[in-house]
């Protein structure tokens, strides 16, 4: 079993080669087994995934932490610890997120300018700088060289301003932040605007994205990183909703037990003896 030296130097690594990497998000532990199973390099988690596994719109920063404990105990790989807004507005106080994200085993994560509050949802331009500053600072304590990612999210709370998140994400870089990450970045042109006004990795989230663009597009255009965010817990539960609980209900019939995933597979990746 890697160390999580070991963990957190392949992840810089990871930014620091050339082209584009897939980083997907499990939500809980054994959908981290799967996917480690398939060759992927690293996980992140997804506070989204997290609240649709436990029937929530949304999690505490506790249950964040524990979630994110569980991934990176799951595997070898390196782990990014999606922290939403670090659980608290004030820059100190948040950047304790990342000090504790660390300590659950993760070797990355990421602070954003989501207040979390619907009134106000992105946080003053100054402030979300001091923030950044503060878990930068937090980050460069830590015994291990952890990868800390900024992200605005204007565009998520429908504040069209590119010229505003490129702003934000450019001040995120110069108070030193390692990755810069804005959900909701729609397409290729788009893409490469954001891109080419920054120096640092950027990492795209495929969720909000043309979902036809590849790697090989992404990685072109200077994307480093590709997450996917909720979008496999969401698509798996529109499976679980949409085909095979409406089937039953509404037709009494099971057919979709033909597309189960084999148990020999699931044993493999879970690690199990066999039989």
């Amino acid at each position: 079993m890697r160390t999580q030296m070991e963990k957190a130097e392949l992840f810089c690594a990871l930014h620091q080669r050339p082209g584009a990497f897939i980083i997907p998000n499990p939500w809980d532990a054994g959908t981290a087994k799967l996917l480690a199973s398939m060759g992927f390099e690293a996980l992140a988690t997804t506070s989204l995934g997290l609240a649709n596994t436990l029937g929530s719109a949304t999690v505490s920063r506790d249950a964040i932490l524990e979630n994110c404990r569980a991934i990176a105990e799951a595997t070898d790989l390196p782990v990014n610890a999606d922290l939403e807004n670090g659980g608290a507005d004030q820059p100190k106080a948040a950047a304790e997120a990342i000090r504790l994200a660390a300590e659950a085993g993760a070797v990355g994560g990421s602070i954003e300018d989501s207040t979390g509050d619907v009134r106000r949802p992105i946080y003053d331009f100054t402030l979300a700088v001091e923030r950044v500053h503060a878990a930068v600072e937090v980050a460069r304590s830590l015994p291990i060289p952890f990868t800390l990612t900024a992200r605005a999210e204007n565009l998520l709370y429908g504040r069209n301003d590119l010229d505003d998140t490129i702003r934000r994400l450019q001040a995120f870089e110069a108070a030193g932040a390692d990755v810069l990450y804005s959900p909701g970045v729609p397409d290729l042109a788009t893409i490469k605007t954001v891109v080419s006004a920054l120096r640092k990795p950027f990492n795209l989230v495929m969720g909000f994205a043309d979902p036809t663009l590849t790697l090989e597009q992404l990685s072109a255009a200077g994307v480093k990183r590709i997450s996917v965010g909720g979008a496999m817990s969401r698509v798996a539960l529109a499976a679980f909703l949409l085909r095979f609980a409406r089937e039953m209900k509404d037709k009494g019939s099971f057919t979709y037990v033909r597309e189960m995933a084999p148990i020999a597979e699931l044993r493999d990746a879970f690690g199990a003896a066999k039989r």
